[in-house]
């Protein structure tokens, strides 16, 4: 006889769990690159340990989450837009977090463009959006190389 979860094995682990769980573990992550002819979209983190920060949109993917799902539900949450995948351009760690006692993401970094409605729903979370062609100085180093490195930034 099995015993039943104490909760949906395919959905967001209880906090609780979560916390306990988190930096003990390399935590795997999407990155959504979205680049135009304004320079690649960045959003500020409100909030944590990282808060001000602009970064490259992501967020954990869930536990039996496929990628590419994993992609558009990290742009609707990050950006409140969908996209369309490009390709997949590589992965981003991070030893800064693990340096800072915080964590070891390891980001699986996918270009992608904004679905046709998406230009519109930008406008409405500009305070913590915004396009750049120079990278900001308030934002990860490993995010800054890996843009550099991409030929995705000046």
């Amino acid at each position: 006889m099995t015993e039943s979860p104490d909760h949906d094995m395919t959905g967001p682990l209880p906090e609780a769990e979560y916390q306990a769980i988190f930096r003990k573990v390399p935590r795997l992550t999407v990155e959504v690159v979205i680049c135009s002819e304004r320079g690649v979209l960045l959003a500020r983190r409100i909030g944590g340990p990282c808060d001000g920060m602009w970064n490259i949109p992501g967020g954990t993917v869930r536990f039996a989450e496929p990628l590419t799902d994993a992609v558009h539900r990290v742009a609707l949450d990050e950006i409140g837009a969908d996209v369309t995948i490009d390709d997949f351009l590589g992965y981003i760690e991070y030893p800064s977090h693990a340096q800072r006692g915080l964590d070891w993401p390891v980001g699986l970094a996918f270009r992608a463009h904004l679905a046709p409605s998406g230009s519109d729903a930008l406008a409405t979370a500009s305070d913590r959006l915004d396009w750049f062609s120079r990278l900001p100085d308030e934002m990860h180093a490993e995010q800054r190389t890996f843009l550099r490195v991409h030929g995705l930034v000046g």
